[in-house]
C-alpha cells in the first residue's frame, strides 16, 4: 500500500479524504459527547464534596455513557442509526438531512464537521507528503476541529484535549518532527503565559474576565508543536480572525458586544495555519519587510 501512495500522490490525496471523512463522524461524537461525559465528572465531583448530596445536571439518563456506549441514536425518538445511515455525508444527503425514522431534522454540522476534515486532511497530505509530518498533523488537525467546535456549542476547551496534545507535542519535538524540543518547550511555557498576562491585565483594568483559561493551555498546546518561533504569527493571525468575526457580527447581525465570543475557533485556525505555513509565512515577511 505504501508503494502505491509513492507511486501514486493523487491516490495518497483520496485516501487521505476518505480517512478524513471517517475521522471527522467520530468528532462529531466527540463534539457531542464529550461535554456531557465533563458535566457528569463535575457532578459527581459536587456530590462527593457535598457529602453525597444530589446535585441537578443537564443529562442524557443513560447509565453508561462514553464515546463508544450507547451506540448513536435519534435524539428525538431514540432511533438507533445503523450502519447504512451513518456514512460520512453520503447518509446525511440520502436521508435529506432528516431521521430515516421520526423525519425530525438532523443538524446541518454533521456533515460539514466530516467535509471539513476531509478537507483539511487532503491539505495537510499535501503539504507534507507521505511523511510521518502528516501522521502527526492529522492528530493535531483532528484535535483542534474538536477543540473549535466544543468550544462554540460549551465555551468550554477540555483539558481531555488540550493538556495531552500539548505532552504530545513536546514528546515530537525530541525527535525534530516540526521543532527542536527547546523551542516545543519554551513554546508551550510562552504560550501559556503570554494569555495570562493579557488575562489578569485586563481584569486588573476592567474587572471582567476577557478569555478562560482554557485558552492558555490551548495555546501551550500550539507552542510545543510549532515552537515559540510560531507565536506572534498565531497571535496575530488569531486576533485579526476574532476581531474581523466580532466586528461583523455586531454591525451586521447585531449581536450584542457584550456576549463573549470563543477565542477557541481562532486560535485552532491559526496554530493549524502556523503548523503548516508559519515558516514560509514568516519567510515570505522578513523578506518584504527589509
Amino acid at each position: 500500500m505504501l508503494g502505491v501512495f509513492q507511486t501514486s500522490p493523487l491516490f495518497f490525496l483520496l485516501a487521505s479524504g476518505l480517512l478524513g471523512l471517517v475521522v471527522g463522524s467520530f468528532l462529531n461524537v466527540v463534539i457531542h459527547r464529550l461535554p456531557i461525559m465533563m458535566r457528569r465528572t463535575w457532578t459527581l465531583e459536587c456530590q462527593a464534596w457535598l457529602g453525597g448530596k444530589q446535585v441537578a445536571v443537564d443529562d442524557t439518563g443513560e447509565e453508561t455513557y462514553n464515546l463508544l456506549t450507547p451506540c448513536s441514536h435519534c435524539p428525538n425518538c431514540g432511533h438507533a442509526i445503523g450502519v447504512l445511515e451513518n456514512i460520512p455525508v453520503i447518509s446525511y444527503t440520502a436521508l435529506g438531512g432528516r431521521c430515516a425514522k421520526c423525519h425530525a431534522p438532523i443538524s446541518r454540522r454533521y456533515p460539514l464537521v466530516e467535509a471539513l476534515t476531509a478537507l483539511v486532511s487532503v491539505a495537510v497530505a499535501w503539504r507534507f507528503g507521505l511523511t510521518w509530518e502528516t501522521a502527526a498533523a492529522w492528530l493535531f488537525t483532528w484535535a483542534l476541529i474538536a477543540l473549535s467546535c466544543i468550544d462554540l456549542d460549551t465555551k468550554l476547551l477540555p483539558d481531555s484535549i488540550t493538556l495531552p496534545g500539548l505532552w504530545l507535542g513536546v514528546l515530537l519535538s525530541m525527535g525534530g518532527l516540526f521543532t527542536d524540543l527547546q523551542a516545543s518547550v519554551l513554546g508551550a511555557m510562552f504560550g501559556y503565559l503570554s494569555l495570562w498576562c493579557v488575562y489578569h491585565v485586563f481584569k486588573l483594568i476592567t474587572g471582567k474576565e476577557g478569555m478562560g483559561y482554557g485558552d492558555f493551555k490551548l495555546l501551550a498546546m500550539l507552542g510545543a508543536w510549532a515552537g515559540w518561533q510560531a507565536l506572534p504569527l498565531i497571535i496575530l493571525l488569531s486576533s485579526a480572525i476574532g476581531a474581523i468575526v466580532g466586528v461583523s457580527l455586531i454591525l451586521i447581525l447585531g449581536r450584542d458586544r457584550n456576549v463573549p465570543i470563543p477565542f477557541g475557533p481562532y486560535l485552532a485556525m491559526a496554530g493549524w495555519i502556523g503548523l503548516l505555513w508559519g515558516t514560509p509565512i514568516t519567510d515570505w515577511y522578513l523578506c518584504h519587510a527589509t
